[in-house]
């Protein structure tokens, strides 16, 4: 393949778009967007420091189940990951050292799972 492909959101359901907004911001998400498109349909983007990558939230933008959502992030250092989310107020696993890299794992307050990796060949993020 001589293309670039490079993913560019991925929806997020929320039951409660402003409790959603709120947290992901307190963790370091820039709000790139909050549009009431018409009645039922609320665009908010969201992009995590560093990404190219954004997550969208709001209302009448998926039919998925608020909570069903699996991100995985790469970042640079597992442990200063971790403790900038332990400043932010939320709960988040301690690291998990496996071969194929350093994971952290926390949730949205709708229980929408994020796993952090930090990978040694990727030491960038």
């Amino acid at each position: 393949m001589t293309s670039t492909w490079k993913i560019e959101l991925i929806p997020v359901p929320v039951t409660d778009v402003d409790r959603a907004k709120a947290f992901y911001e307190r963790i370091g998400f820039t709000a790139d967007h909050d549009y009431k498109v018409k009645e039922g349909l609320r665009f908010v983007q969201l992009t995590p420091p560093g990404s190219a990558c954004s997550i969208v939230i709001g209302d009448g933008i998926t039919e998925k189940t608020p909570g069903s959502q699996e991100i995985q992030v790469v970042v640079p250092d597992a442990e200063v990951a971790r403790k900038e989310v332990l400043a932010a107020g939320v709960e988040a696993s301690e690291v998990d050292v496996q071969p194929w890299g350093r994971f952290v794992y926390f949730r949205d307050p709708d229980g929408n799972s994020w796993s952090l990796q930090a990978i040694d060949t990727r030491p960038n993020g």
